[in-house]
């Protein structure tokens, strides 16, 4: 099920908007998924390096919002929201995100996949989509690459305990 989003470049995915990530996590796919779908889980590890997640509102289902401070090393802090637009267990997950307003400006679309290899590693792709091609070029310019890739280490360091 979709919902809408108040930005209609962000229904029509184009190259020249995306930024792409990817992880092999060494675990299986379905402790990966539970650890990004999983309210008590998400907060834990989400963020650059670094980043401490403050939660005010996390309902992780299709239309639900997950309000949070991302509060970073030097204490500054940074108001954010997502909403859940598509939830696919355990393939696929699907976000609106940006600051914590409504019409953000900023918001971009979020789409996470989970693919399990034969081995029982799981390879995680994160997509993002901003509304132009400036948009894009400014959340890289900000880090956005660096800083999903440390996110993504916290992840599988995260999951590696899991399975503990």
């Amino acid at each position: 099920m979709m919902t809408s989003s108040a930005n209609p470049a962000l229904s029509q995915w184009s190259l020249d908007r995306e930024i792409v990530m990817s992880r092999v996590i060494d675990a299986p796919r379905d402790l990966v998924f539970e650890a990004w779908s999983d309210p008590k889980h998400l907060p834990q590890w989400f963020g650059p390096k670094g980043f401490k997640v403050e939660t005010f509102e996390i309902d992780v289902r299709v239309g639900g919002v997950w309000r949070f401070n991302m509060i970073g090393p030097d204490g500054t802090v940074y108001p954010n929201r997502m909403r859940f637009r598509r939830i696919e267990r355990p393939s696929l997950m699907e976000m609106d995100h940006g600051v914590d307003q409504d019409e953000d400006p900023g918001m971009f679309r979020f789409t996470v996949t989970f693919a399990e290899q034969s081995n029982g590693k799981t390879v995680l792709m994160m997509r993002q989509l901003a509304s132009s091609t400036a948009q894009r070029d400014g959340m890289i310019g900000f880090g956005a690459v660096e800083y999903g890739y440390q996110t993504l280490d916290k992840l599988a360091a995260y999951v590696d305990g899991m399975k503990g």
